[in-house]
């Protein structure tokens, strides 16, 4: 691999719950690996979010969200992002906000690190896709915070089918997965900055993934082998 920046590169990953980021992730990073990259990642609700402790603790003791993580054969009933209101669409406004500028600062740090690659999963994406985009305040606000916020080279948008999604992490009813998949997509025409990934089998998805990866670096000076050494590997 040769590199003639020094900037590191950024990469986001959204998507339904289900929709495959976290193995889509460990594909990355593993043929960033063998291609001599160094890369850090970050859980966008771990490293970003603001006063992640008391929003969780909020959920489960007024909406009685159920704690864990849905599994198939142990569905979990999640009530947060999935409970509406106006007093919760204006809380979600100032808490995106705080964390869009936390995010600012969590990213140009991990820059710092002297790693090659910053990959995030989730995003800010994923929280302005809760907001009703049919609301010209709501769009004003996401086009505000998607001006200052760092740009990913790649955000990735990993698109599932609501049902196959809800079978390998079932917390949130199919229904309301659905019009997540519609928000996401409408967000991105919003942006016209995603990188959809269309509801492949795996092993296409995968290649999909780490060809567009392929394809910035080399716009960015970098060349880097990603798709021949994993699917040799697969």
């Amino acid at each position: 691999m040769t590199s003639a920046s020094n900037t590191p590169l950024l990469i986001s990953f959204s998507g339904v719950d289900g929709s495959g980021k976290s193995t889509q992730i460990e594909s990355l990073r593993s043929a960033l690996h063998a291609a001599g990259l160094k890369t850090t990642l970050l859980a966008f609700w771990d490293n970003v979010v603001v006063g992640v402790k008391y929003r969780e603790g909020f959920v489960h003791k007024v909406y009685k969200s159920e704690r864990g993580i849905g599994a198939p054969g142990k569905p979990v009933n999640r009530r947060d992002k999935n409970v509406r209101g106006w007093h919760l669409t204006l809380a979600r406004h100032f808490l995106y906000l705080l964390d869009a500028i936390h995010l600012r600062r969590v990213v140009a740090c991990a820059k710092r690190s002297g790693v090659d690659v910053v990959i995030l999963d989730r995003y800010i994406y994923d929280e302005l896709s809760n907001l009703n985009l049919s609301n010209s305040l709501s769009r004003s606000f996401i086009k505000i915070v998607h001006g200052f916020v760092p740009r990913p080279d790649i955000a990735y948008l990993l698109d599932a089918d609501p049902v196959a999604a809800y079978a390998r992490k079932p917390e949130y009813p199919v229904e309301f997965m659905k019009k997540c998949r519609r928000a996401y997509f409408e967000l991105a025409g919003i942006l016209k900055t995603m990188t959809v990934i269309p509801a492949l089998d795996l092993p296409e998805a995968k290649y999909a993934v780490l060809r567009a990866a392929e394809r910035e670096l080399a716009a960015q000076g970098r060349t880097a082998d990603l798709v021949s050494g994993s699917l040799s590997a697969a």
